[in-house]
Order: structure tokens, then C-alpha cells, then sequence
């Protein structure tokens, strides 16, 4: 009898419920306008990272006689990552290492104070809810560049510029952060099951920890995706805090070698730039493949109402 008798059993069958016995299933229609455009922003993304791949495995005398979009005479990758590790005494290594502790205590910092933050704010009811509210939808209006200079004069009377405590405490705070986890936390955590595991008799924190945290993790991913990148590119407050070069993060390190090549008289070294560059961008890299799952179900999340 097959698909076909089961058709014919059920001739009140809705088109689509024939076409799902048939093993066929209607397929939406595809726009030639949006795939042109979806194309161009694939293009427009990835020719830069193309580029910078490209002219980092150049030496230096073929980046100026080679065309830009094609390999030159000799490829050179691995040797110019050997020199810009290497270059000035390792001090890249320093830099990049520098980078890694503002990311992991700065941005895992306020990743963690943004999800008590938030789990406190979308769970609890107290006075000044409201206004706590409109700070922090003030202060994710406020771009970070306005209170960096505020933010020296203070540290400086503190006398705790030029140390590392000078970028990574303005990095614990995060208030575009604190109001993702304050939306998300308000749909993510059904209260039935946080008055279930109080009933069973659970503390606030293990209730907290066992029941609300897990339901949190996507949310958490976001945050830390975005608090990451925000401080692994932040290149303005570390220049204003920092004077000592051995405490500079990659960003400012690799502006400092861009503008000893560009000096007259200078050492060229415009290959390292371009090594070092590539160097500082690999990480994020892997670190949005690694995560990206964990990172679109926390965009989804709560954005289909039941």
C-alpha cells in the first residue's frame, strides 16, 4: 500500500500533511534580492580577514611590490611568527599575556556581576527597583569613551594609573551586560521552580546555584562573548592609564609598532603589524566558533512568546 494508500485513507487531509506522507515538504521561497545582499555583507566581512592573512605571510619587501589581494614571491607566514614573537625581547608574549589577565579578571569579572546583578533584579522585588532601572538603561546609553577621562582623574588621585588595576576595574562593570542578564533572567527562570525548590526546603543560594545558574548558561555565554570582545578591543582607556609599555594590552602595543614603522627613520617592520594583528584577532576567533551555539540560543532565548 505504501505512502499513497495512507493519502487515500484520509481524504480530509490538509495539502501540507499530503505532501509530509509523500516525504516532501513545502519549502520557503527563496529571495534572489536577500542573497545578493547576504553575499555582499560575507564579502564586505571576510575581504579584510582575507587580506590581513594574505600580506601577513609576506616579507617585508614584497608588501610594497605585490599586489594586495595575492601572495607574494615568498611566503613567509611562519617566519613572521617567529619574528613578532620574538621581536624587542618577546615583548608581543608580554602584551598578549597582559590581554589574557584584563579578559579573564575584568571581563569574567563582569560577567559574574552581571549575572548576580541580573538574577537579583528580575527574581527580587525591593525598594528603588525602578530606579535602579533607569541607572542602568542611562549608563548602557552613556558610550565608554565619555568617562574615561573622569575615570583617570579619579584613579590618579587614587595614584593607580599605570597598573593593571587601572583597566581592569572599569572593565568589572558592565551595564549593557547587567540588562541582558536582567532580561533574560526574567524569562529563563519560571518562578514555579524557584518556589518549588524553596518548598523542597533549598536555601536561596542553592536554589541559586543547582536550579537557576544552568538555566542562565546561555545568557552567560552572551555576556561573556560580548564583556570579551569589548575589553580585548578597548584601546582608549589603556592609553590614557597606562605609560609603562610593559603593561600595555596587544591593541596598544601593536599601535605603538605601527607608528615606530610609519617614523621616518624607523625600523619597517609593517610585516610584524600585520603578524601581530592576525595574531591578536585568532583568539576571538576561536572563541566565537567554540561558543557560537551557546551564543544564538541566548539571542533566541525569550523571543517566542508561549
Amino acid at each position: 500500500m505504501g505512502t499513497t494508500s495512507l493519502v487515500t485513507l484520509r481524504p480530509n487531509a490538509t495539502r501540507s500533511e499530503k505532501r509530509a506522507r509523500l516525504g516532501t515538504i513545502d519549502r520557503p521561497k527563496r529571495s534572489v534580492l536577500l542573497t545578493v545582499l547576504t553575499a555582499l555583507m560575507v564579502v564586505y566581512s571576510l575581504l579584510p580577514l582575507v587580506w590581513l592573512l594574505i600580506n601577513a605571510s609576506k616579507t617585508q619587501g614584497d608588501l610594497f611590490s605585490s599586489f594586495g589581494l595575492w601572495f607574494g614571491d615568498s611566503f613567509a607566514l611562519f617566519d613572521n611568527i617567529g619574528r613578532a614573537l620574538t621581536y624587542d625581547d618577546g615583548v608581543f608574549v608580554r602584551w598578549f599575556g597582559n590581554t589574557l589577565l584584563y579578559v579573564v579578571v575584568g571581563a569574567g569579572g563582569a560577567t559574574i556581576l552581571a549575572i548576580l546583578g541580573g538574577y537579583a533584579l528580575a527574581k527580587f522585588r525591593f525598594p528603588g527597583k525602578r530606579a535602579v532601572f533607569a541607572v542602568v538603561i542611562g549608563a548602557v546609553a552613556v558610550p565608554g569613551t565619555a568617562l574615561a577621562v573622569p575615570t583617570f582623574l579619579m584613579f590618579s588621585e587614587m595614584g593607580i594609573t599605570n597598573t593593571p588595576l587601572a583597566v581592569i576595574i572599569p572593565s568589572l562593570i558592565s551595564p549593557f551586560g547587567l540588562y541582558l542578564m536582567w532580561t533574560f533572567a526574567t524569562e529563563a527562570i519560571p518562578e514555579e521552580l524557584m518556589e518549588a525548590a524553596r518548598i523542597d526546603g533549598a536555601s536561596e543560594f542553592r536554589t541559586f546555584w543547582q536550579v537557576c545558574l544552568p538555566l542562565l548558561a546561555p545568557g552567560t555565554i552572551t555576556v561573556l562573548l560580548f564583556t570579551m570582545v569589548a575589553t580585548w578591543n578597548n584601546y582608549f582607556l589603556p592609553l590614557i592609564m597606562l605609560r609603562d609599555p610593559d603593561w600595555y594590552p596587544l591593541i596598544i602595543g601593536l599601535n605603538q609598532w605601527n607608528a615606530q614603522a610609519s617614523t621616518a627613520g624607523g625600523q619597517p617592520i609593517f610585516d610584524l603589524v600585520l603578524t601581530g594583528s592576525l595574531l591578536t584577532i585568532v583568539p576571538l576567533i576561536i572563541a566565537f566558533l567554540f561558543m557560537q551555539r551557546y551564543w544564538q540560543s541566548g539571542l533566541a532565548a525569550g523571543s517566542v512568546k508561549e
